[in-house]
């Protein structure tokens, strides 16, 4: 009886079609992609309470201080309420500090003052978060700006409520005005350096009551008969005697620059608003940025997915950038310690977000890229280089040297109004010379240089990708040279380099191969090694890395049915895996071999964009295809919502792009390769005031496949969209089917660009 009930509610649930969407940010789970651990990760998130693109985040921590994993699902206890800037555990933190309230004895070490609480007594939105501490008996709720926020706690009656204030380890200051019923402090802990002697993160809080007690503390000490202290590990105490269900306020502010601009941006950013002022103020921004793309006819399931990724691609790199007294913009320099005029952002890794995060946000946000690109310009003339990975510095994390394609995509889709010419010498200087680290400008540049390609035997690690990733690069900065208007005998080497590619293909095995300095292949080849000449990943994921010129890679292949089957048996093959160069299963691997999708690793970055080159060889079909099978299958707004990392907004945005209908294969080329949308309606908002309407009214996840598609009432015959054409406003009307379509959009004609048939 109970099942017969049970189970037309739950095909309900699967099957419900989301109304169109007037409140999109209560759509979102942040908890997706919180049930991770070092050894899996479905998302490696924590719950960011937050405001699109700003400086400081909060979350709740349960994790350790120091521990990148701040927040994790299957966590029992918070020990705090942190602000933070983090991108990912893998890259932890800079500059974070903790709140937490306690009760009854006095307690402030992290493992000490950490309640029991449960995901039932929990409430999370972006502009909102709410939970109930259970040993405290206290309910915490946090409403964000930019760089300031509200808590409010909600107390028991008590004569022993406390707030406690963590400023970390690693150098830390506190001390307590009582008068002001205030704290300053700062922070100066930071997991990826270098980064000047002077940098803090200054914060000043204030109550709105009186403390009955004030306490320092220093480690896991008492101090006694101080109001302030600068130690290793600082912080402090302060109490209340509260009434039951009685409500303290707090207020709290942060800045990279000093105490007095900590103030400033307190006072702008919260001036007299209440709590419920302040929540109000962040959904109304959230719902703001995030209905510049609505959707419709999609279940309540893929609703929920969709916008829950969407608010994670809205987050990094977060400003860094602060307003002074005099309303002009400046920043904190992590490269010179200097406060300097200008726009500055940290926390993203290019490799990651060069290649669907940044398209995304050229398409839907380029004010705020606009910005992004100014704040380069500030990175190269005070660093001497572009950050590859900023955190909030030079991290010498990854490869590649894909400031390139970030740089030249914003300026060949139409940004303007910042010093380009600038970048464009930040772009030559990054690709002809070796940087600080491995990470920044190319390792192995000489050799690249000289022979094509990095070797394998000359003790520079993950060569091969490192040549292919170079190639890429070497295509964007000629791409845009021409835009620039730059001379042949300027930019014509960089055209040669982008087909450097094929000195790796090996036509044995039809796969790329990391080659010696003698222009032998390295042998004995494992394609199913993991590591080695390739970036966390193997042969079979990086072979498709060649952006710039897919067709080229199609005859290299032996032509377009060999090329075909050949990204067939991405999804044939078993996950079979050597893990030998990393002495263990490294997550990425694991995440590919238990989504069972063969070798098809989605949840690590370098393959995401292989399901759309089917559509440079006649095969647009099993593009359609796979693209839902991937969104179907690997993403869903629960903690174990995603695949792997969801690496600061790149993985979220190749849901958001494959939802749409199209994706961005080359960045640095406007145009996106034609996939099948996921909803029956969508419709983007552009800046410039015009839309895009997506319609797909016969969607369904049988019909998955594209049988005809209208471009403003024209039956349209290719497989790419113009970004120039979206950007005018456009109406996309998709002819859905069962069955797929092997005769539309699959002559070579139809096919997107590629360097080799450029005309």
């Amino acid at each position: 009886m109970k099942l017969t009930l049970a189970l037309p509610a739950l095909l309900f649930a699967l099957t419900a079609t989301a109304a169109p969407i007037t409140d999109p940010v209560e759509w979102i789970n942040p908890l997706m992609g919180t049930a991770s651990k070092p050894e899996l990760s479905n998302g490696n998130t924590y719950p960011t309470i937050a405001l699109p693109w700003g400086m400081n985040f909060w979350t709740p921590q349960t994790g350790k201080m120091g521990n990148g994993w701040a927040y994790t699902y299957d966590a029992d206890k918070i020990r705090g309420f942190k602000q933070t800037h983090q991108p990912s555990p893998w890259m932890n933190d800079y500059g974070q500090f903790a709140i937490m309230p306690v009760t009854g004895k006095l307690r402030f070490t992290q493992d000490d003052r950490a309640s029991w609480f449960s995901h039932k007594a929990e409430v999370a939105k972006p502009y909102y978060y709410s939970v109930y501490l259970a040993d405290a008996d206290v309910t915490t709720e946090i409403a964000p700006t930019e760089r300031a926020a509200q808590f409010r706690f909600t107390y028991p009656k008590t004569d022993e409520a406390y707030v406690v204030v963590d400023a970390y380890d690693k150098g830390s200051y506190i001390k307590v005005i009582p008068s002001e019923r205030k704290i300053v402090g700062y922070s100066t802990r930071y997991a990826r350096g270098p980064l000047p002697k002077n940098f803090k993160n200054w914060f000043v809080i204030y109550f709105d009551k009186p403390f009955t007690s004030t306490r320092i503390w220093s480690g896991n000490k008492l101090v006694s008969d101080v109001m302030e202290l600068a130690s290793d590990h600082s912080g402090a105490v302060v109490g209340f005697k509260t009434e039951k269900g009685e409500k303290v306020g707090m207020r709290v502010a942060s800045s990279f620059i000093s105490e007095e601009q900590a103030e400033l941006n307190l006072k702008r950013e919260l001036a007299n608003d209440s709590f419920d002022t302040t929540a109000q103020k962040g959904k109304d921004v959230w719902n703001k940025t995030l209905s510049r793309i609505s959707v419709e006819g999609g279940s309540d399931d893929q609703t929920r997915t969709f916008y829950s990724s969407l608010y994670r691609t809205l987050f990094f790199p977060n400003k860094l950038y602060e307003i002074d007294a005099n309303n002009q913009i400046v920043h904190w320099s992590p490269y010179n310690g200097k406060i300097l005029p200008g726009y500055m952002f940290a926390g993203t890794g290019f490799w990651d977000t060069f290649r669907a995060l940044y398209p995304f946000l050229n398409l839907m946000y380029p004010s705020i890229n606009r910005e992004m690109q100014a704040g380069l310009v500030n990175d190269y003339k005070e660093g001497g280089w572009l950050p590859e990975w900023s955190s909030p510095g030079l991290a010498d994390v990854m490869i590649g040297n894909n400031s390139a394609s970030v740089v030249a995509e914003a300026y060949i889709k139409g940004l303007r109004g910042y010093d380009i010419e600038t970048l464009w010498q930040a772009l030559k200087h990054g690709a002809d010379n070796e940087g600080p680290m491995s990470a920044v400008g190319r390792a192995g540049v000489k050799y690249y240089n000289e022979l094509g390609y990095v070797p394998y035997d000359v003790k520079i690690n993950e060569n091969a990708a490192r040549t292919l990733e170079y190639a890429y690069d070497d295509f964007a900065i000629y791409q845009l040279g021409k835009a620039l208007g730059k001379p042949q005998s300027e930019i014509g080497i960089y055209a040669k380099r982008a087909m450097n590619y094929k000195k790796l293909f090996d036509p044995e095995t039809g796969l790329m191969r990391g080659k010696n300095k003698d222009g032998s292949f390295q042998s004995p080849f494992n394609p199913f090694k993991w590591g080695d000449a390739f970036t966390e990943g193997n042969s079979w994921h990086y072979t498709w890395s060649v952006f710039q010129d897919v067709n080229g890679l199609v005859d290299l292949m032996g032509g377009r049915q060999k090329f075909v089957a050949k990204l067939d048996q991405v999804f044939s093959l078993p996950p079979t895996f050597d893990e030998s160069y990393y002495g263990e299963v490294i997550h990425e691997i694991r995440e590919m071999q238990i989504a069972n999708m063969g070798q098809y690793a989605h949840g690590n970055q370098p393959i995401q964009h292989m399901i759309y080159l089917y559509g440079y060889a006649g095969a647009p079909w099993k593009t359609q295809y796979w693209a839902r099978e991937t969104m179907n299958r690997l993403y869903k707004a629960t903690p174990d919502g995603y695949c792997g990392d969801e690496d600061n907004g790149q993985t979220s945005a190749w849901y958001v792009f494959s939802a749409l209908g199209f994706y961005p294969v080359t960045p640095v080329v406007p145009q996106y390769v034609v996939g099948a949308p996921l909803f029956k309606k969508v419709t983007l908002k552009l800046e410039n005031g015009k839309s895009v309407v997506i319609n797909a009214p016969a969607n369904s996840d049988s019909k998955r496949y594209v049988n005809a598609l209208k471009v403003n009432g024209k039956a349209y015959e290719k497989n790419w969209l113009s970004h120039a054409g979206l950007m005018q406003g456009a109406v996309l009307d998709f002819d859905m089917s069962d069955k797929p379509n092997k005769q539309r959009a699959t002559a070579p004609a139809d096919a997107p660009y590629s360097l080799s048939t450029d005309r």
